[in-house]
């Protein structure tokens, strides 16, 4: 199993996760030109994609879902909530997923699981191919319980880095954006994300992806240095999937 980033930040987000012949996306924050550009730099076209995920209904996520699933004719999952809050909600195949069920989708096990963030009705994902795991955790305002247990045992983790508390607190923007960023219904920053490892445990990773950067309120460096000091790890050992550049392959052995 493998997985890559497409690009991942407030302006626009992008996953595929592949086993055997099965590549699926998790969100498409891109045009269809730009998604099909950034495919084509990781050695993929959508002519490959057997699905598309959604994990909540913000722009960053969905903008260019609808568009990519009418031009390839793509199924898309995705929760009710989050179904009803497309402004455009004209897919050729629509497959309903919940935070408590898991489903299989060719050589893949997809295992959808309940976040806290300012959505309708969003959900993060797990992926499985029967013998490795990839959870990727972005858009939550704090671990829950219930995140925890969902990401136990994951070979491979993407986990959201969104801001430094410090820079967000110091940073340009409004009182109201800062609190809704920083809150329980936000976005994980530096430290959180931190707490959240050290909780979690980590030694089966075989990678850990610092993910959904701030570009305003963070950076790379001070992401990999929280998730490196909670995993007792080198800031090196830490990837960083960047707005521009996404992450290239990696290997789940």
């Amino acid at each position: 199993m493998q997985f890559a980033s497409l690009g991942s930040g407030s302006r626009g987000n992008a996953t595929l996760i592949e086993s055997g012949a099965t590549l699926v996306m998790l969100d498409c924050g891109f045009s269809v030109r730009e998604t099909e550009r950034r495919m084509a730099a990781l050695g993929r076209s959508p002519e490959q994609l057997g699905a598309l995920l959604v994990t909540h209904e913000h722009g960053d996520h969905v903008r260019g879902v609808p568009a990519l699933a009418r031009k390839y004719r793509l199924p898309v999952w995705l929760t009710h909530g989050t179904l009803q809050m497309l402004r455009d909600a004209e897919l050729p195949a629509v497959h309903h997923c919940n935070g408590h069920r898991s489903f299989a989708l060719g050589d893949l096990l997809i295992e959808p699981f309940t976040v806290p963030h300012d959505a309708r009705e969003p959900c993060q994902f797990c992926f499985s191919d029967g013998a490795r795991r990839l959870g990727v955790l972005t858009d939550t305002g704090r671990a829950t319980p219930h995140i925890l247990a969902c990401l136990e045992g994951c070979d491979a983790l993407l986990l959201e880095c969104n801001h430094d508390a410090g820079m967000l607190a110091d940073g340009p923007y409004s009182p109201a954006l800062k609190q809704r960023v920083g809150g329980p219904l936000g976005h994980l920053s530096n430290g959180q994300a931190g707490e959240l490892l050290a909780r979690l445990g980590h030694s089966r990773l075989q990678h850990l992806v610092a993910a959904h950067l701030s570009e305003k309120n963070n950076r790379p460096e001070l992401a990999r240095s929280a998730l490196a000091q909670a995993a007792g790890c080198s800031d090196d050992w830490i990837a960083i999937a960047g707005q521009e550049e996404g992450l290239d392959w990696r290997v789940i052995v």
